[in-house]
């Protein structure tokens, strides 16, 4: 495990006693409370120094008060530093109004409406959604993207048309690691990061494999994005507890560490802590 302490970049938590997530019906390993006791079991044994909570596709009528719950762990665990939120960016300026609502809470510094489960392969580039984004701007927040390699070329569009606002690209854009199709995504990758707007982010890397998936399957998509994006705008995140569905968290840690090992350790520094804390303004 890491010797220095780590900031997670992406961490999730929910309680569906509390608010409805539509999606983890008939998941039995998800679907209950995951809160902050859990995370600190996970990760017993690595020194968690700071977190950034992002958005759990809790349903949208409950994503104020999905924000303003964490904003009260937070007030309890100040190592909750950061928070992307919810806000429907797809209603272009009309969304203004939820995401100044948002600003209430000091921790926030992003949005994320995720475009991966959407049907249309060009919902990012609707003129609306891309005005949404770009409103982001006015407060000075930024955009969590969240997508699959299908969309990929896409969001080479949609980063093109908001240069002006931070974007971290969660997953390693969700390469189709199972199936084994590197081309196009690498080539996607290679581009998007030639934007210095974005950043990516070193999660779900796991859940995109295939199970039971040796360690070994990871090195080419996680190498992808390393060349892609260098050491100065990679940041860690945990995905937890998502990552479960694949491996216990320990485990990608742990793979992470040892991919890192040979690395200088000032950019190993901004792969677990330096990176997210610019990006994120902890």
């Amino acid at each position: 495990m890491p010797a220095h302490p780590i900031v997670d970049a992406h961490l999730h938590v929910w309680d569906p006693r509390r608010l409805r997530y539509p999606w983890l019906a008939g998941n039995a390993l998800l679907d209950r409370p995951w809160l902050m006791a859990d995370y600190d079991a996970a990760t017993a044994g690595t020194d968690v120094e700071a977190m950034v909570f992002v958005q759990c596709e809790t349903d949208p009528a409950q994503a104020a008060d999905e924000a303003a719950w964490v904003a009260g762990l937070a007030a309890g665990d100040p190592r909750i530093r950061g928070m992307v939120a919810w806000a429907p960016l797809e209603r272009g300026r009309g969304a203004a109004a939820d995401v100044a609502a948002l600003t209430r809470h000091a921790i926030l510094r992003g949005v994320r409406r995720i475009i991966q489960f959407e049907p249309d392969l060009d919902f990012c580039l609707r003129p609306d959604f891309v005005e949404g984004v770009r409103m982001l701007a006015d407060f000075g927040l930024s955009f969590d993207i969240c997508v699959d390699h299908r969309h990929m070329a896409n969001v080479l569009r949609l980063a093109a048309a908001v240069p002006d606002v931070p974007l971290m690209l969660d997953h390693i854009g969700k390469p189709a690691i199972r199936d084994g199709l590197h081309a196009p995504w690498a080539g996607h990758m290679r581009e998007l990061a030639r934007m210095p707007h974005v950043t990516c982010k070193l999660s779900g890397v796991t859940t995109e494999a295939a199970p039971g998936f040796a360690d070994g399957d990871l090195d080419r998509w996680v190498d992808t994005a390393i060349e892609a994006f260098g050491f100065d705008r990679l940041c860690f995140g945990g995905d937890w507890p998502v990552v479960l569905g694949a491996t216990p968290l320990s485990r990608w840690i742990g793979w992470v560490d040892r991919r890192l090992a040979g690395v200088p350790e000032a950019d190993r520094l901004k792969v677990w802590r330096d990176n997210a804390v610019r990006f994120y303004r902890l």
